[in-house]
């Protein structure tokens, strides 16, 4: 039996996580190539996929409704929230608009170049659960265990984050003594929670059209913002010198901007859940990985450089951890220039992109084994983590934002160094077992060795990125909101293993019967179609 069959078993040896079930036998895992009869672990909710004689399937137990141009959305503007709108102002107001830009065009190129592992992985076994499952089944269950309430743990945070920010948002228009903070928290649960449990269908829909609206505006504004059509001069590259760059608070500032790039970034790798939920993981994944770098070419470094072509990184109004209010970059850029409403506009553009980043958040959690499969209980529970938002009545806003993204963004460094550890590993059992990569659907870029140095990279970070914690004086709070996921997770994988007594996959074991398996199209064919080509298949059904 495959141990593809993971997740949602109901026996005693099954352990749910929250974000996604993880199940193990505890006398180890159980390979195609050493079956071991009562050792098999069967999963008795999930049927095996049904294929047709292409290999597309057509029933495997999951609603496979979302279409192409939904996968493509989805990774372009699931994660488009309102920090992307007003707290890369923060980026700003740490380094400065090239300090900024340079330190999210790095991350971007490790998510790139981690979104070539979660491609190949996706496509090859698009299971449920995604890189998740893909972590127990190939390297060790108790990976997938800690994965999963870590992953959990940081879609939380930022579920609160988003809250958080949403809030302060409408403070613009209703004051905390008209509408209290927890009054709106109540509000969003209530709402997020109908509206996720309307479905996956609906779910891919809202996101759509909701994303596209977000992706747009995004380049309207800024083209609008860069030639001053409100009435004002041409700014050009005027905040880009002293004293508000080219790179101001040196170091530290630069150092906090990688941390604050991963709570951005995080979200990219979603398409490996939502492969689950594809009609066609074969060329749905691919064309979402693809348009990876659009995200990150237009979104995470088009926003900082023309946020930082109308705004000055030293702006009072600019979020920072003193802030108890705070605007968008683009409002205090579209006031100076003339528009004395925008106000308005930017506010109701940014709650739209509340509205769209909430729902993608809470649609990460599931809980298989309830029953008739419908996940209201992970839904509802999962929402309630944004009541942690209500830390601002003893913070400020600013302060609670800066400790959110610390401890999501570290989580997202493990997550990522997670999903590329997995990958290392099937590279290096598809070498061990003499599997031809060349019958993949999709083929990671270049050398093994790439990914290797990204795993390297993103270790790296993690340990790095609170290092000015411990300059004098000590701040404690910071300290934990930097490196608590550390220990966190490490007490969860090894806490699992010892438990469950669960075994590590040798290279020999990883079970490849069950891959999908295609010609993936040479480089001579993806580059002899023309840019529009390229274009157009990235947002056809």
């Amino acid at each position: 039996m495959s141990i593809s069959s993971w997740g949602g078993d109901s026996s005693d040896d099954a352990f749910h996580g929250p974000a996604t079930s993880v199940a193990g036998p505890e006398k180890g895992i159980v390979s195609a190539y050493e079956p071991k009869g009562d050792d098999v672990l069967v999963d008795s909710h999930t049927p095996a996929p049904v294929r047709d004689v292409s290999g597309d399937i057509l029933d495997d137990g999951l609603r496979r409704v979302l279409k192409g141009r939904h996968f493509v959305i989805i990774a372009l503007g699931s994660i488009i929230g309102p920090g992307t709108f007003y707290g890369l102002g923060y980026a700003l107001f740490l380094s400065g608009t090239p300090g900024a830009l340079l330190g999210f065009a790095i991350v971007g190129v490790s998510v790139w170049i981690l979104m070539q592992s979660v491609g190949e992985l996706t496509t090859l076994f698009p299971i449920h659960g995604g890189f998740v499952e893909h972590a127990g089944r190939f390297v060790d269950p108790a990976l997938s265990f800690a994965m999963s309430w870590l992953h959990y743990l940081m879609w939380s945070v930022f579920l609160a984050a988003d809250w958080n920010s949403a809030i302060l948002i409408l403070r613009y228009w209703v004051s905390e003594e008209t509408f209290p903070s927890y009054a709106w928290a109540f509000l969003f649960w209530a709402a997020f929670s109908v509206v996720t449990l309307l479905g996956v269908n609906v779910y891919g829909e809202l996101e759509y059209y909701f994303g596209m609206f977000k992706f747009l505006s995004l380049i309207i504004l800024s083209i609008v913002a860069n030639v001053g059509g409100f009435g004002g001069d041409y700014v050009g590259f005027r905040y880009w010198r002293k004293p508000t760059g080219p790179i101001i608070h040196g170091v530290d500032g630069f150092g906090q901007v990688f941390v604050l790039a991963a709570a951005y970034y995080v979200g990219t790798e979603i398409i490996s859940l939502a492969g689950g939920e594809s009609r066609n993981p074969k060329n749905d994944a691919p064309r979402a990985i693809n348009s990876v770098v659009y995200r990150i070419l237009v979104v995470y470094v088009g926003m900082p450089f023309f946020q930082g072509l109308i705004c000055p990184s030293n702006s009072p109004d600019l979020l920072n951890a003193d802030s108890v209010v705070a605007s968008s970059p683009f409002t205090i850029g579209f006031v100076d220039a003339g528009w004395k409403t925008a106000g308005h506009f930017v506010h109701a553009l940014i709650t739209v992109a509340f509205v769209s980043a909430a729902n993608g958040v809470v649609m990460c959690s599931r809980e298989p084994s309830i029953p008739w499969r419908f996940p209201w209980v992970a839904i509802l529970t999962s929402n309630l983590w944004g009541f942690l938002r209500l830390m601002n009545r003893k913070l400020s806003a600013g302060r609670v934002f800066a400790y959110m993204n610390s401890v999501g963004g570290t989580a997202a460094y493990i997550a990522w160094a997670a999903i590329i550890f997995t990958h290392l590993q099937v590279r290096a059992a598809v070498k061990k077992q003499g599997i031809d990569v060349r019958t993949f659907p999709y083929r990671a870029f270049e050398s093994i060795w790439l990914y290797r140095l990204n795993f390297a990279f993103n270790v790296f970070l993690l340990f790095i990125q609170g290092y000015t914690v411990f300059k004098h004086p000590f701040n404690w709070r910071s300290f934990i909101a930097c490196y608590i996921t550390i220990p966190t997770f490490f007490i969860l994988f090894f806490g699992f293993k010892f438990y469950k007594k669960t075994h590590w996959v040798r290279l020999h074991e990883v079970d490849f019967s069950d891959r999908r398996e295609w010609v993936a199209p040479s480089a001579k064919e993806r580059d002899a179609r023309t840019w529009m080509r390229k274009l157009w298949d990235l947002f056809k059904d």
